[in-house]
């Protein structure tokens, strides 16, 4: 079957990686078929002003599901951000893709979740099973860490001089966003089979935080240094600033792992897929302080 017959899907599509997504598939030319689904009217207005053809749908509700998925070719199924539902979430649109009779359903995961000390990796390592057990064909995208998971940290490090953190002295292979938006997208138009294909998805350089902080600190012109606390204590202070339990948990889990390189890898399968090398973190760091 040609690009020009294939209709892609991108679920999540009004989320930040699923805009980039829509933003790559759109760029490859008009005889590509970009279909959306997301959960507000505001959304589908702005994408079918694009040319998407979008439509309301909602994980949580499969009998949305099954007219969206009607005659696609190819999905792409952007994990759900609803912690502790996603499994759920995630069986409801597979089974809907299996309804539908789609061909290829591309599924982002994270970074060597069979094996990740990541508690996040727990509700993927489900999702990846209910996928091989499903008939549906599938290729998995194991996202490794964005690189603005970090940058959307300088202002306070700038307000304070201080980036905290629980990474000691691991590696962190993180991409930007706009990396693993091409790399979804290249998998849903590819030419070659992709059927049960599991891709590591990392940056091409590794950075440890105290790096991470020495550049903001270079590139800003502001003193700014890197201070490692407990994983607990870390927490507490995302609490003290603000964001709900369940996030500050993630974020000093995920940086405990990171401790022990579960952000690392360096099998450069990202920039092999994307064609390109991936953003260097220190362009990102750059964009976000211009910005």
């Amino acid at each position: 079957m040609s690009n020009a017959s294939l209709r892609l899907l991108v679920t999540g599509a009004s989320g930040q990686l699923g805009r980039l997504v829509i933003d790559d598939l759109l760029a490859t030319g008009p005889s590509i078929n970009v279909e959306a689904i997301v959960r507000d009217a505001g959304a589908v207005a702005a994408l079918t002003a694009r040319g998407v053809a979008a439509k309301i749908a909602d994980y949580s509700k499969p009998e949305t599901l099954d007219a969206a998925f009607a005659g696609v070719d190819r999905l792409l199924l952007i994990s759900s951000n609803a912690l502790g539902e996603r499994v759920e979430q995630h069986r409801n649109v597979i089974a809907a893709a299996k309804r539908a009779g789609v061909t290829l359903l591309a599924y982002t995961s994270v970074l060597h979740a069979d094996t990740s000390a990541l508690a996040l990796a727990e509700e993927h390592r489900q999702t990846e099973a209910l996928l091989r057990q499903s008939g549906v064909p599938f290729v998995i995208l194991r996202n490794g860490w964005y690189t603005e998971n970090y940058t959307a940290s300088i202002p306070a490090a700038l307000a304070h001089g201080v980036m905290l953190g629980s990474a000691g002295h691991g590696r962190i292979a993180s991409a930007s966003r706009a990396d693993y938006a091409a790399a979804a997208a290249a998998v849903l138009t590819a030419t070659v089979p992709q059927d049960g294909r599991i891709y590591e998805l990392a940056g091409d350089d590794a950075y440890t935080l105290a790096q991470f902080a020495e550049e903001v600190a270079h590139v800003s012109g502001q003193a700014v240094v890197y201070r490692d606390v407990p994983e607990a204590e870390y927490k507490g202070i995302l609490v003290g600033a603000g964001l709900p339990d369940p996030i500050a948990s993630l974020l000093s889990d995920s940086d405990a792992a990171a401790a022990n390189d579960a952000l690392f890898d360096d099998g450069r399968q990202l920039s092999a897929l994307i064609g390109r090398p991936t953003t260097p973190w220190s362009e990102t760091i750059a964009a976000a302080l211009k910005a």
